[in-house]
């Protein structure tokens, strides 16, 4: 029972955490594109908040349970872009920075807690409060480093695949996008069989050990 109990818990604090993160990534990159002059995502109503709009029924169970994942991706139009290979990394790009973001603040959040916490000590229910406060950002940081580094990995679907595939010649880029759909059932098998699991934790504990240094080189933490 108590297993039960610590995977809803899990779930719990994990859901919010994915909503959010999937949602500002997916957006980040409709504003990019937006900016760099393709308003298809805006005029598809892909620029809001609201997570219905961009969840991947599959990809978010793979945030669940495996905290690596993906939304639905925004579409984009190149034709719109006046340099399109390099438009579309940077549309690309946009959604993992914007997790790197969120992932820094949270660090950041989670710190001032933390040492207001430290200062002003609760009991009883006060603390469980404290203790859920600071659950919570750890999931919320932790996850969105883990989205950015995973979708930084140059495979299709993923937004890495958008980055580096674009400096390739075009006929290589479309003979590799062509296989997308296989190349995403092997990437989900990987996830689920556990292969990727120790590159992936290398990369995530290396990034959330810099967010934390610069975080700590803040004056006011």
């Amino acid at each position: 029972m108590s297993a039960i109990l610590q995977s809803l818990r899990d779930i719990l604090y994990t859901l919010p955490c994915i909503l959010l993160a999937l949602t500002v990534h997916e957006v980040a990159h409709g504003w990019m594109a937006m900016k760099l002059g393709d308003p298809t995502a805006r005029n598809l109503g892909r620029l809001t908040l609201n997570p219905l709009k961009h969840l991947d029924p599959v990809g978010t169970i793979c945030m669940v349970f495996f905290h690596f994942g993906w939304a639905r991706p925004v579409p984009i139009n190149t034709r719109y872009f006046k340099k399109p290979r390099r438009d579309m990394a940077l549309s690309a790009l946009a959604g993992p920075v914007s997790n790197i973001c969120m992932g820094f603040l949270g660090v950041l959040l989670f710190q001032i807690f933390l040492t207001v916490f430290q200062a002003h000590p609760a009991q009883g229910f006060s603390f469980n409060i404290q203790l859920s406060v600071l659950t919570l950002l750890q999931y919320f940081y932790s996850l969105n480093i883990s989205l950015a580094v995973f979708n930084l990995i140059p495979i299709p679907p993923l937004d890495g695949s958008r980055i580096f595939l674009t400096f390739l010649p075009p006929r290589y880029y479309f003979g590799i996008m062509q296989y997308e759909r296989y190349i995403q059932f092997g990437l989900m098998l990987c996830l689920y069989i556990g292969l990727l699991d120790k590159p992936l934790r290398f990369l995530v504990n290396g990034l959330a050990t810099l967010i934390f240094r610069l975080v700590e080189l803040l004056p006011f933490i």
